[in-house]
């Protein structure tokens, strides 16, 4: 019979795993994006997306600092009535930190020609690809417009991939308008150097993973991923090479962004499994992360 798992106690131990570690490298991410963000867009107008590229649209009116907290209290409202408790857990100290390193490195500067755009573009969108990066391996969230993306993810059959690509480009053609068409030119230079960078460099190079697992306790880990995590499963049957014996193995693809949490709560239910991870360049078919039943 099938062992039931206690899927509360479950997500509690991975989301609780390594917590000092993951918070020391979320404040560095943090720090380092609030860092590059004054040196190399605020001082330039150069746009980027998320809470940060709004924050430079409003600068005249509003300090940066001021727009990406207020734009964090509205997405952490809006976690804690359309989203599970421990998301908008995860997302509080991000939230807080974002606004307010961005308020204390402010005045800060380095001797570098802002008249280069293109070295502007170069230097802040590395330092922001490294920062995103590093924040998406802690598993914790910055709050802002990352938490509106899983929101509307879990609302609307969009990709977080795609999600982000609309909203910044909304946050981009709006630049455009404000700013000029030239600022645009760049931005899209330097979205993509972020993207490449934080993908590719730092979580790996693409943007989805598919996992092959191999475990005794099946059942349980079939369970966490299609129940807990939404993920769609195709169980294969193989035979072991050496031994001829028959045994099933898991597959599944979820996004990088999700790594973390498929991973580490596979461990936890068993810590002896054997899992395959690669990566997977292009996905196809309708919401194609989602749980539509199991095979």
């Amino acid at each position: 019979m099938k062992e039931k798992i206690d899927i509360n106690t479950l997500l509690n131990k991975v989301e609780n795993k390594d917590l000092i570690k993951r918070y020391i490298l979320l404040i560095i991410s943090v720090l380092l994006y609030a860092l590059a963000y004054n040196i190399f867009f605020v001082k330039t107008n150069l746009i980027l997306g998320g809470s940060g590229g709004i924050a430079i649209l409003l600068k005249n009116y509003f300090s940066p600092s001021l727009t990406i907290l207020v734009l964090s209290i509205i997405s952490l409202i809006l976690s804690a009535f359309l989203m599970d408790k421990r998301f908008t857990i995860n997302s509080i100290v991000g939230s807080i930190l974002a606004p307010l390193f961005v308020e204390i490195t402010k005045n800060f500067t380095l001797n570098i020609p802002t008249d280069d755009m293109m070295l502007v573009v170069l230097c802040g969108g590395f330092l922001i690809g490294i920062a995103n990066g590093l924040s998406s391996r802690s598993g914790l969230s910055t709050g802002g417009v990352d938490t509106i993306v899983h929101i509307l993810s879990k609302k609307i059959k969009m990709s977080h991939g795609n999600l982000y690509a609309l909203i910044n480009g909304i946050i981009i053609i709006l630049g455009g308008f404000i700013l000029g068409y030239r600022i645009v030119l760049y931005a899209l230079i330097d979205l993509y150097i972020i993207s490449f960078l934080t993908d590719k460099v730092v979580l790996g190079i693409s943007s989805n993973k598919t996992f092959f697992v191999v475990t005794d306790k099946i059942g349980e880990v079939k369970e966490y991923l299609t129940d807990t995590l939404s993920k769609g499963v195709t169980v294969l049957d193989a035979i072991g090479g050496y031994t001829n014996s028959k045994q099933e193995v898991l597959m599944v693809v979820v996004p990088t962004l999700e790594f973390y949490k498929t991973r580490e709560g596979i461990l936890e239910i068993d810590p002896k499994a054997f899992i395959t991870i690669t990566d997977s360049y292009q996905v196809y078919g309708e919401n194609k992360h989602k749980k539509k039943g199991v095979k």
